[in-house]
C-alpha cells in the first residue's frame, strides 16, 4: 500500500470527523452526508503523473491534486477554484487538462428544465500553470463549449461543439470544431444543420455516424472516411419503441458495425450490421431474460482508440464477455488481488499500457481506486473510507409475481441479523430508466440502520424487454395503478418469505419514486405505516403541460411520458384519502419537478388538517450532484427521526 497517499486520505478523514462519536447502531449520519472524498483518479497519457479529485473538508468544493507517479510521497500540485465548483476533468495530452466547473448563478429557477446552475469548461496547462476559459457569456444568450473528444494524434487540440442557449433551451443546431488550445483557433469539422444528433466521431475527429428524427421515424446515417455526405443505413418507426443503437466498429471489417437492437425480438441483443447491404448480418449474443447493456472498449484508449473488446449484460450484476483474451486475463488477475471485488475495471491507462488505475465498486465497497505501476498494485484510497465493509450489506437479486402474473425483478439490501426486518420500499425515478444496483448509498444507509430495502424494478423499467417496458403506458398510463401494484406485491412477497415485518413498512422515493410515495399515502387498505416523498410529482396536469411544451416532437420518449401523465393517478386529487404520516422533501430550485408540486400538496394537507412534515432544502436542485452536505444533514436526520417516531420503525 502507498503509505503517502493512504496517510493523506486518513488524515483528511480524521480532520473532518475528529469529534464524531460512533453510534451503537450504524455509522453516524455524517458519514453518509460527506459525499465522495476521492474521485476521478487518472494517469496522464505518458504515465508520469497521477491526478485525482479530493474534498479537503466536509463542506468544501473538490480540488485536483497531481502527483509524480515515481515520487508519490512528495507534495502534489493542487488546482482549486475560488468562484466555481470543479465537477470533473480529463487529460487530453501529457501536459494538458480540460476541467469542468459549475456555479449556482440564481436563487430561483426560471421554469421547467431551466435550472440555476451554469457549467463551464477551461483548459489548464501543466507547464504554464494557467487556466484558459473556453466559454463565453453574453447578456441575452449563453454559449456553451462542450467537450466531445480528445484528439490523440493532434496534442493540444480537442473536438468541441458549440451550443447556444436562450431561455434555457438550445436555440440552434450545434456546430463541431477542432479547437487549438494554444492559439484559440477553430477549424470547422461539421456544421450540423437540420435535425441530426447523436453524432459519433472517430479518434481523428472524423464524423462517422449520426441520427435524426423526422416526426415519425428515427433515421440512422453513416459517412465514409474522406466523404462529405451522409448515407441512411437504417430507419425505424417511433411506434415500434424498439431499440437500435450504434455500439462500435467491427475490427478489420470497415463495412460492419456492432449495434444493440431488438430487431423484432422482445429483448435487445448485440448484432453485426452491414452498412453496404443495410441489413443485420448476425446475432452475436442475446440473453433470454434481460436486455443487452453495452459493448466496452479497450482499457488503453490512447493506443487502441475505439476498439471493441467485449460486451456485457446486467442482471444480478454486470456479466462481461471478452473478445480480447488478454484484456479478460488482466481483469481476472486484478479481481483476484482486490478485496470485495465486484465490478472491477481499468478506468485510466497510459499510452504504453504499463501504468493504469483500477477501480472497484460493489455492495461492500463504495468505490476504491488502485494504481498499478512498475509491476505493483497499490491502493490509492476509497470514495468514502469511513464506510467500512463490515458495516455494509449484501444485495440480493430477486423476482416475484405481480397480481396479474407479470414477473417483477427487484434488489433487496439486507441489514445485519435475523428477520423479519422493518422494510423500506425505494422505487427508482424516471420511471423509464434502467436501474443498476451496485452500490446505492441510500439503500446501504438505511440497511446500516437496520432497515431492509427493496428496490422494485416495476413495469416500465428498462432492461427487461420491450413488452415489460411498454406495459406501463401503451394502453394508458399505469402510474399509481399496475405500476403501484408491482411495488405493493413486492412487499407482500417479502412478508410471506418472513424477511419483512408486516407492521413496519414504509416507502421512500425521489422524483418518480417520490410520486409513487405520494400515491402510496392514499392507498386503501394500506400496506405502509408511513411514506417519505422526495422531489415528487403531485399534479400530473402541471407536469404534463411542461412535457407537452417540450417533447411533443421527441418521438417515443414523448409518447411514453405524455401517455403516462395523461392517464395515471393524480396525487393532488387524492389528498382526502391520505391515511398515513407523510414526510415531504423538495429542493427549492428543483428544475425538473419544480417545488410548486410539493407546495401545492402541502397547502391542501394544511387546509384539511392532515398531519405531515415538510422540508424544503434551500438551493437544492433535483439531481444528486446538487444535494450537498448541509442538505443531507438536514434531510437524513429528519428521515430517521420520522421513521422512528412517526412510523414506529
Amino acid at each position: 500500500m502507498n503509505r503517502a497517499i493512504t496517510g493523506i486520505l486518513a488524515a483528511l478523514m480524521c480532520s473532518v470527523f475528529l469529534n464524531v462519536k460512533v453510534q451503537a447502531q450504524g455509522f453516524p449520519v455524517e458519514y453518509w452526508a460527506i459525499g465522495d472524498v476521492l474521485s476521478n483518479v487518472d494517469v496522464s497519457p505518458d504515465g508520469k503523473k497521477l491526478s485525482l479529485m479530493k474534498r479537503p473538508s466536509k463542506k468544501s468544493d473538490p480540488i485536483i491534486e497531481i502527483f509524480d507517479v515515481k515520487n508519490m510521497g512528495a507534495d502534489p500540485y493542487r488546482i482549486g477554484s475560488k468562484k466555481m465548483e470543479i465537477t470533473g476533468y480529463g487529460w487530453i495530452s501529457d501536459e494538458d487538462l480540460i476541467i469542468a466547473f459549475q456555479d449556482q448563478v440564481s436563487k430561483k429557477i426560471k421554469g421547467f428544465n431551466q435550472g440555476t446552475f451554469k457549467s463551464k469548461l477551461a483548459h489548464f496547462s501543466i507547464k504554464t500553470k494557467e487556466f484558459k476559459e473556453l466559454n463565453s457569456d453574453r447578456s441575452d444568450k449563453f454559449e456553451a463549449i462542450n467537450f466531445v473528444n480528445s484528439l490523440p494524434e493532434e496534442p493540444g487540440k480537442i473536438l468541441v461543439n458549440h451550443a447556444y442557449y436562450g431561455e434555457g433551451v438550445s436555440t440552434r443546431p450545434r456546430d463541431y470544431y477542432k479547437l487549438d488550445l494554444k492559439t484559440g483557433g477553430k477549424e470547422l469539422v461539421l456544421k450540423s444543420g437540420g435535425f441530426r444528433w447523436n453524432y459519433v466521431f472517430d479518434h481523428k475527429g472524423n464524423p462517422r455516424f449520426a441520427t435524426d428524427y423526422d416526426g415519425k421515424n428515427y433515421n440512422y446515417y453513416y459517412r465514409q472516411l474522406g466523404g462529405s455526405g451522409w448515407t441512411k443505413y437504417f430507419s425505424q418507426s417511433e411506434d415500434s419503441f424498439e431499440t437500435f443503437r450504434y455500439a462500435g466498429l467491427v475490427e478489420n471489417n470497415p463495412s460492419e458495425i456492432y449495434v444493440i437492437a431488438n430487431n423484432g425480438h422482445d429483448r435487445t441483443g448485440l448484432w453485426k450490421f452491414n452498412l453496404n447491404t443495410k441489413s443485420f448480418n448476425s446475432l452475436v449474443y442475446r440473453n433470454d431474460t434481460v436486455d443487452m447493456s453495452s459493448t466496452f472498449r479497450h482499457s488503453n484508449n490512447w493506443a487502441n482508440p475505439g476498439k471493441v473488446t467485449g460486451y456485457s449484460y446486467y442482471k444480478d450484476k454486470f456479466h462481461a464477455t471478452y473478445f480480447d483474451k488478454q484484456e479478460e486475463a488482466l481483469i481476472r488477475r486484478l479481481k483476484q488481488s482486490i478485496p470485495d471485488s465486484f465490478s472491477t475495471s481499468i478506468s485510466s491507462r497510459s499510452r504504453d499500457g504499463d501504468t493504469y488505475v483500477v477501480y472497484n465498486v460493489g455492495p461492500k465497497d463504495p468505490g476504491t481506486y488502485y494504481l498499478y505501476s512498475e509491476g505493483q498494485l497499490k491502493k490509492i484510497g476509497s470514495k468514502n473510507s469511513l464506510l467500512d465493509s463490515t458495516g455494509l450489506s449484501d444485495v440480493e437479486y430477486i423476482t416475484y409475481s405481480s397480481r396479474d402474473g407479470i414477473s417483477i425483478p427487484g434488489f433487496v439490501t439486507k441489514p445485519k441479523g435475523a428477520g423479519p426486518h422493518p422494510l423500506i420500499v425505494m422505487p427508482h425515478g424516471g420511471p423509464y430508466i434502467r436501474e443498476t444496483v451496485i452500490f446505492n448509498d441510500w439503500a446501504q444507509m438505511l440497511a446500516n440502520r437496520g432497515y431492509m430495502v427493496l428496490q422494485p424494478q416495476y413495469r416500465g423499467s428498462k432492461g427487461y424487454g420491450l413488452d415489460f417496458y411498454k406495459s406501463a403506458f401503451i394502453n394508458g398510463g399505469e402510474g399509481g395503478k399496475k405500476m403501484q401494484n408491482d411495488k405493493d406485491d413486492g412487499v407482500k412477497y417479502l412478508i410471506d418469505k418472513g424477511w419483512a415485518d408486516k407492521d413496519k413498512v414504509a416507502m421512500f422515493g425521489w422524483s418518480y419514486g417520490g410520486y409513487a410515495a405520494f400515491v402510496a399515502a392514499s392507498r386503501s387498505p394500506n400496506l405502509y405505516q408511513c411514506v417519505i416523498a422526495g422531489a415528487g410529482v403531485t399534479d400530473i396536469t402541471q407536469q404534463l403541460s411542461y412535457y407537452r411544451s417540450r417533447i411533443n416532437d421527441a418521438g417515443a420518449a414523448g409518447i411514453e411520458q405524455i401517455a403516462t401523465w395523461t392517464d395515471s393517478v393524480n396525487p393532488i386529487d387524492e389528498v382526502d384519502k391520505v391515511n398515513v404520516p407523510m414526510l415531504i422533501i423538495h429542493g427549492s430550485v428543483d428544475q425538473r419537478v419544480p417545488p410548486k408540486h410539493s407546495r401545492k400538496y402541502v397547502k391542501k394537507l394544511k387546509d384539511k388538517k392532515i398531519p405531515h412534515k415538510y422540508i424544503e432544502l434551500k438551493a437544492a436542485d433535483h439531481f444528486s450532484n446538487t444535494l450537498y452536505y448541509d442538505h443531507k444533514m438536514e434531510a437524513y436526520p429528519a428521515m430517521f427521526d420520522f421513521l422512528k417516531n412517526e412510523c414506529g420503525m
